[in-house]
C-alpha cells in the first residue's frame, strides 16, 4: 500500500506579531498538520521587503515548545548562515525540544540582501550549491558525536528546482525533497529525481516529495499533484493572519484520499 498522504504548512514569520505566530503554529498543530515549516530568511520575502519578521532557529526553538505532533523545520535553512557543525547541534537541541519531530531542510540560499546585510559572503550559485553538498557530511559526523544524540532521526529536506546541480544532490542525500510549480512542472521535476537517483545507485522511491503551495485557490486540483508524484503538500501562509482556514480545506482533502486509499 502507497504511504498516506500528508500535509503541512509553511507560517512565514513576515508582517506578524509573536502572538499572532504562537496562535498559528498551536492552530495548526491542532488542527492535524502533519508537518508546520518556517523560513531562514532575515527579512521578509511578500509584503513589506522592510516589514517585520524574526530569525529561524530561535522561532523553531519555540515553535518545538508550542507544538506536540506536527513535525518541524525550515523550508530551508541556508547552509552558509550557520557553520554546519554548530547547525547540526542547533537540530540536535531543537529535535531534543520537540521530543524528535524535527525535519532538517536545507538549502544553496538565493536572498542577496540575507547575504550582504549580515556579512556573509555570497559565492556564485553553483558554488553554493556545491558547498552546501560539503556541509552534509559534516553535519551528519557532528550530529553522530553529540552527547546525547538527537531522539528522531532528523531526516534531511533539501529544497530547490536545480535540475543539474540540487536535484543531483537530493538523490544523493536527501530523505525529503521540496519543490514548487505547477503540478506538470512538479512532474518533469520527479522524473529528474528520479533518473539522478538510478544514475547514483538509489532507490528514487526513498526521497519523499513535497510540493510547496503557494496561495492556492478553491479550484485548486490536489489530487492532480498527487498523480504528478506529491506525497506531502505544504500550503505556503504569510503573515499577519496567515490563513489558517486554508489549511481546514486541505486537511479535509487530505482525510478523504487516504480513507480512499485505505479502502482499495
Amino acid at each position: 500500500m502507497s504511504p498516506p498522504l500528508q500535509v503541512g504548512v509553511q507560517i512565514r514569520p513576515n508582517h506578524a506579531p509573536w502572538g499572532a505566530l504562537r496562535e498559528a503554529w498551536r492552530s495548526a498543530d491542532q488542527m492535524g498538520a502533519d508537518s508546520i515549516w518556517t523560513f531562514d530568511h532575515f527579512f521578509p520575502i511578500d509584503g513589506d521587503l522592510d516589514g517585520s519578521s524574526f530569525e529561524c532557529w530561535t522561532m523553531l526553538g519555540a515553535m518545538a515548545e508550542l507544538t506536540t505532533r506536527a513535525s518541524i523545520g525550515a523550508l530551508v535553512t541556508c547552509y552558509g548562515y550557520r557553520n554546519p557543525d554548530l547547525l547540526a547541534d542547533m537540530a540536535r537541541t531543537v529535535d531534543h525540544a520537540a521530543d524528535g519531530r524535527l525535519v532538517l531542510g536545507l538549502g544553496s540560499g538565493w536572498l542577496a540582501r540575507d547575504y550582504h546585510d549580515y556579512g556573509f559572503a555570497m559565492p556564485g550559485d553553483g558554488d553554493r550549491i556545491r558547498e552546501m553538498e560539503a556541509a552534509i557530511p559534516r553535519i551528519r559526523r557532528r550530529l553522530g558525536h553529540l552527547n546525547p544524540p538527537p531522539i528522531g532521526s532528523v531526516p534531511l529536506l533539501i529544497g530547490g528546482l536545480g535540475e543539474r546541480l540540487t536535484l543531483r544532490v537530493t538523490a544523493r542525500h536527501a530523505d525529503l525533497w521540496n519543490g514548487w510549480g505547477t503540478p506538470d512542472e512538479i512532474r518533469h521535476l520527479n522524473k529528474v529525481i528520479d533518473n539522478h537517483c538510478h544514475d547514483v545507485g538509489r532507490d528514487p522511491g526513498e526521497v519523499v516529495r513535497t510540493v510547496a503551495l503557494f496561495e492556492p485557490g478553491a479550484d485548486a486540483d490536489y489530487d492532480e499533484y498527487v498523480r504528478a508524484g506529491a506525497q506531502h503538500l505544504i500550503l505556503v501562509a504569510s503573515g499577519p493572519d496567515h490563513q489558517i482556514d486554508h489549511l481546514q480545506g486541505l486537511l479535509r482533502w487530505r482525510d478523504e484520499r487516504n480513507t480512499d486509499r485505505e479502502e482499495l
